[in-house]
Order: C-alpha cells, then structure tokens, then sequence
C-alpha cells in the first residue's frame, strides 16, 4: 500500500513540475480553480497508471506520456497543438535527464543499480524523491530566466528567501541517502521515506502560497492605482465643472459690466470709463485661461493648476509649444501632469522660501519632454533606493502616484530622471514622438 502512495506522490511532484513548465510558456484558458485542479488530477492518475500498465515498455510508455499532456495541456492553456508537442517533448527529455542524471551520480555510491534495488531498496526510492526535488528546481530556474516579467513570478527577493527551502530540502535527501544503508528496521525506512515525500510537498505548497501572496499584493497595489487614478481624474473633472460655473456667472457679470461702460460713455464720462475698463480687463486676464497649447485635456490640467498656485502664493512658469497631435492619450496625460504638478504644489506648501514651480512641456522632432522642477523643504523620503515624495504623510499613496507616472514612462518607452539638491527637485521626462493618427 506504501509503495502505491509514494508513487502517486512521485507522479504528483513531476505533473505539477510539468504544469509549472507549460505555464511558463502559456496562458490558463479558465480561472476556474476547481476545473484547473480537475484537469491536473486527471493528469496525475492518467500518468501513474501508464506507469503501472507499461512498466516494461519504456518506448511506448512515453510515447503515451507524451501524447496525454499534450492533450490535457491543450485543454488547460492556450497553446496550439504543436507548441503542446514540442514543450512536452522538451519537459520530458528534462525529466529523463535529471532522473538518469540522478541515478548516475547515486550509482558511484552502490556501485550498480541492482545493488540499489536490492540491498538499498529505501536509498534508491530516496534518490527518486531527489530527483523530483532537482527537477522543481530547475523549472523554477527556467520560470525566473524566461517568465521574470509575469506579475505571477516571484520577485527577485521573494525568489532568495523561497530557494532555501529546495536547496535545505536536497541536501536532507542527501544525508538521508547517506544513513539509509545503516537501517535494518522497516518502520525506520518507511519514516525516512514520508520525511522525503513530505519536504518534496513543502516545497510545493511554500511555493504557492508565496505566490498567492504575491498576487494579493499585486490586486491591493493594482486597486490603491485605480483610486489614486480616479481621484485624480475626478478632481481634474470637478475642477473644470467648477471653472465652468463660476465662467457662467461671470458672463452675467459681463453684460452688467458693458451696460455700466454704456452709460458711463453715454454720460460722457470717459475717464471714468477708462477707469472702469482698466480695472474689468485686469480682472479678466486672471479669470480667463492663461495656457494654451492647443491641447484640451493639457489646457484644462494646466490652467486648473495655475490658478491652485495662485490661491497658493506659488510661483509657476512654464514653457510650452504646440502640443495638438501627440502621442499620448488622455488618460496618460492626466496620471502624468496630475501627478506630478500635485506633489509640486504639495512640496512647495512647505517651503520657508520661496515657493516656485516650473514646468517644461514640450514636442520635438523626436522626442516629448517634460520636466518639472519645484522648491521644497526638509528631506525627501525614499524607498529601495527611490524617490517617494517630500512629504511625510500619507507616503503610501505618494509613492503609488509615482509608480503610477513611472508605469506610463515604461508603457511608451520612455526614459525619466529624479534628481534633487538642498532647495529644488527635479522630475524630467523623455518620450519618443510619433505623430498620433487622426
């Protein structure tokens, strides 16, 4: 009965190493957990019974192998059918490999297989574990070098904590294969074999819940950018729909105004008149837009935050040109000036001193910049060596916006430098120009 449940164990650890491999490669078809599961069990049992029916014939047995997880991976990702082929000709030349590589440093210890089989019957079952343990290993190599970009892989550093669970697991293999000539007792073997199969299933389990960790932490930093993107989108909104209401009062206050201008004229009062227009335009040209880069969404992020900076007492200065026709969306537009115009503004809140923000926008034959340098006061908080914000509080989110900014950089190829003295910080931005399509 033992021997039946360490089989079935051995076959799991090889369909999960296998299913690891073709998920490097490929994409679930079904998020469903339970059919996935399904499938994998299916391939299980489907494995160790070929196992049993075609012990003895090695050709045919893989042969059946073979043409199995082809189909069951066809089911499972989203492959075609010779990517199916060729992987699963690739995964078990792999297992081969590692199993006969295996066996080959093993036999220098017992001298021959048979010596293995017949007087270190529970020595060569543990080199089966190992084996298994070397295979996880080394498609965990493989998925950290071809699949380090997909938001399902451990990062660098979950990576160095993980691996001393396969590499302390080998090595206890090791020492158990080492000891296992010595036991006359059977209980003492059977021990040594469920200590083997269970570490080799540690390592599984750590391995996905590191990474269901991993996606959690994803999902929460994903959700926290939504927000700080719709909140800055709505705050933009409701500060054009603001504008637009105090521009519609203002136009009451317009014709009142000129029927005023008419009678001072009429009543030949024209230094007064003068007076009076003086006085109305100079109101004007601080009511209306100031910016104008033949943008809408550049114009209205732009003129909102202009007159924020006026209510603040903060210096801006900007240069433009013509912007109409580039490249990036509306929505990128937004998570970039929005921002980084925000933590300018915050940043200079806390100034002492003077209290200036500058900012460059603009299209070359090439390229798109966009830099902002603003005054600041006290130290800049970092993280891994990055620039969070000036500020102290709420840091999470100020971090979050950044990440944000950094993601569309990287979405358009971008490049961007952070640099900063004792007085001013400096955000520039460099996108490569292509004319948008009309």
């Amino acid at each position: 009965m033992f021997n039946y449940f360490q089989g079935i164990m051995l076959t799991a650890l090889e369909m999960i190493c296998c299913k690891m491999f073709f998920e490097i490669f490929g994409e679930k078809r079904s998020e469903h957990n339970w059919k996935n599961y399904g499938l994998i069990l299916g391939l299980i049992l489907s494995m160790y019974s070929f196992a049993l029916l075609f012990y003895e014939k090695f050709v045919l047995k893989q042969v059946m192998v073979i043409f199995v997880i082809v189909l069951f991976m066809i089911w499972y990702l989203k492959i075609n059918i010779w990517k199916a082929v060729i992987l699963s000709l690739l995964f078990q030349g792999l297992l081969i490999s590692i199993d006969y590589g295996t066996l080959w440093l093993n036999v220098s210890l017992f001298h021959s297989i048979a010596e293995i089989n017949e007087r270190y019957y529970v020595a060569g079952r543990l080199i089966a574990v190992l084996a298994k343990i070397l295979l996880f290993l080394v498609v965990l190599m493989i998925k950290k070098k071809i699949g380090g970009k997909s938001p399902d892989v451990l990062v660098h550093t979950d990576w160095l904590q993980f691996m001393f669970f396969p590499i302390f697991t080998i090595f206890t293999i090791i020492a158990l294969i080492a000891t296992s000539g010595n036991m006359k007792n059977q209980n003492q073997e059977s021990v040594f074999l469920v200590i083997a199969l269970c570490l080799a299933g540690m390592n599984i389990i750590v391995f996905y819940l590191m990474n269901a960790i991993v996606k959690r932490e994803i999902k929460i930093r994903e959700s926290k950018i939504f927000q700080m993107e719709v909140k800055n989108q709505t705050d933009m909104y409701r500060s054009i729909s603001e504008n637009l209401i105090k521009q519609r009062k203002r136009t009451h206050e317009y014709k009142n105004q000129i029927l005023c201008i008419e009678s001072l004229l009429a009543a030949k009062n024209y230094d007064q008149a003068a007076e009076y227009v003086n006085r109305v335009s100079g109101n004007l040209s601080t009511e209306l837009d100031s910016i104008k880069t033949n943008h809408v969404i550049v114009d209205a992020i732009l003129n909102t935050k202009y007159r924020e900076m006026l209510d603040k007492n903060i210096l801006f200065t900007c240069k433009m040109n013509d912007l109409s026709n580039i490249n990036i969306c509306d929505e990128d537009i937004v998570i970039i000036l929005s921002n980084l115009l925000c933590n300018a503004i915050e940043a200079c809140e806390t100034c002492t001193g003077k209290k200036v923000v500058k900012l460059k926008f603009v299209k070359e034959a090439e390229n798109i910049i966009i830099s902002v340098k603003n005054t600041y006061s006290g130290e800049l908080v970092t993280r891994n060596g990055e620039v969070q914000t000036s500020k102290t509080q709420n840091i999470e989110e100020h971090g979050i916006g950044i990440k944000n900014v950094i993601d569309v950089i990287t979405k358009y190829h971008g490049s961007y430098v952070f640099q900063n003295d004792e007085k001013e910080f400096y955000v520039s931005i460099l996108l490569p120009y292509t004319k948008k399509n009309l």
